[in-house]
């Protein structure tokens, strides 16, 4: 079930938190009927949601005072420059909350909205502006506004939760000025937080809350140190398990809990996102008109054998990580009279391939841990020249699971575990998580050809940077 995107202006995007709430419990309704299940049937409920949107809402009402403002949306540039100048460096708060400063993250998102909205701004002086994330919003609203918290996933992604500690932090507050908010509780991935207050499943614990980027990370079973996903989404993101071991990535990369189980100690990871991938398929169809279903984008590329030497550096949303360049611009480049649709959708596929290996490469420096295989999800995985494509960028082999839904899974995971239908992580990878085998793709290109074909796209990043300053 799709939402509305509000586009006020280039560059911004925003979802109707109300109707977030109402596809939500059609979903919850339609998936319950469809199965011909009852209430009984249901053990629990799981929570996953996409992290870094931000909503604020009235504490008497129960109203949003603004739209959501979505992880994408880029009306954030000039503030993110403004505390770089004032810190010193978009890293000057990394040991504190694992991030750097970009228009990605909650507190962000949070500052323009003091700024820009007086009701906001008026909630706050009356002490009855509430904030949470997308999974506090819906367990607020499904639990009858009883239930103000959120999990160490989602809170992460605001700025304003120590990763060390995993609670809210008043320096960082206070340093980025999103005080007299009243914030969620910080609680695990996995325990009951509160049960459906209405609907067909009134009485139902939501016993677990993830984000969805850690949720694809435990659906894919990747609870060994060193061991890696990427899911392939509107953007892509991927991480690696670095075990309990806080590790500040020193290549760009986001410093994240990846899962805490009840009272057990958090596990942590290192993060690489990537703005965009899905979208800019979905970009190709909408906006150029090159097909009418995104899926059939890997048959026209497949009618190249190659690009044509066209590169396309898809920043539609600026570069996230490892550059952290909210001014970057998308960039095609090597077109010719030769150049065709198939060399350019040939070339989105390939651009989404670089830059995920430019994530793994410095998720192998900041971890010391070399790749063995790369596990997928996600839309974008079941292109399976795409799938090639990465297996042929990367050097290393291409894993993707029985179970394409690994978020769904990994949400799953964490709700079973808390209400007893499994007794640990070694119970969850020997039986459901990571699907079984599903479809495995071994690297076709020499060291050699793969190295001097990325050398050329790393030239081309250089130019997404030059594009935007002229």
């Amino acid at each position: 079930m799709e939402h509305a995107q509000i586009t006020p202006q280039a560059g911004w995007l925003e979802h109707d938190p109300q109707e977030l709430v109402a596809n939500s419990v059609a979903c919850i309704e339609g998936a319950v009927n469809s199965l011909g299940k009852r209430k009984d049937d249901i053990k629990a409920i799981g929570i996953t949601n996409q992290r870094e949107t931000t909503i604020l809402w009235d504490k008497h009402t129960g109203a949003p005072l603004y739209n959501a403002i979505v992880w994408s949306d880029g009306r954030t540039g000039d503030i993110v420059e403004s505390f770089t100048a004032k810190l010193g460096s978009k890293d000057a708060l990394r040991q504190l909350c694992g991030l750097p400063l970009s228009t990605y993250f909650g507190a962000i998102k949070v500052r323009w909205l003091i700024d820009n909205v007086p009701d906001v701004k008026e909630a706050i002086q009356d002490g009855r502006c509430m904030f949470g994330t997308v999974d506090s919003w819906l367990l607020y609203n499904l639990t009858g506004r009883t239930v103000h918290a959120t999990d160490v996933t989602n809170a992460s992604r605001t700025m304003m939760m120590n990763i060390n500690t995993c609670y809210w932090d008043k320096e960082l507050c206070e340093i980025l000025g999103v005080t007299g908010i009243t914030l969620p509780e910080i609680r695990s991935n996995s325990e009951i937080f509160g049960e459906m207050a209405n609907g067909i499943l009134q009485g139902v614990p939501i016993a677990g809350i993830i984000g969805d980027q850690q949720a694809a990370t435990v659906g894919q079973a990747c609870f060994k140190i060193g061991q890696a996903k990427n899911t392939y989404g509107t953007g892509c993101f991927l991480l690696v398990n670095t075990g309990t071991t806080i590790v500040q990535s020193k290549h760009g990369l986001l410093t994240t809990p990846c899962y805490k189980i009840g009272n057990q100690a958090t596990v942590y990871a290192l993060e690489g996102a990537i703005a965009n991938a899905g979208n800019t398929v979905q970009w190709l169809r909408d906006n150029l008109g090159f097909f009418k279903e995104a899926p059939e984008i890997e048959a026209l590329a497949a009618d190249a054998q190659d690009t044509g030497g066209v590169i396309f550096v898809p920043a539609l949303s600026g570069l996230y990580a490892p550059y952290w360049r909210s001014d970057a611009r998308g960039t095609i480049l090597g077109l010719t009279q030769f150049s065709n649709k198939a060399h350019i959708c040939r070339a989105t596929l390939q651009g989404v391939c670089y830059m995920t290996r430019e994530v793994l490469e410095a998720m192998v420096l900041d971890s010391g841990h070399a790749l063995a295989n790369l596990a997928v999800d996600g839309g974008m995985s079941r292109n399976n020249l795409m799938m090639q494509m990465q297996a042929d960028t990367l050097g290393v082999p291409v894993v993707r699971a029985a179970n394409p839904e690994s978020t769904s899974m990994g949400c799953t995971v964490m709700a079973g575990l808390a209400v007893g239908i499994w007794k640990d992580t070694d119970e969850v990878a020997s039986t459901v998580a990571g699907g079984g085998a599903g479809k495995w793709w071994e690297p076709l290109t020499t060291c050699e050809e793969r190295d001097a074909e990325f050398s050329i796209w790393k030239k081309a990043v250089m130019k997404s940077f030059a594009s935007c300053s002229q």
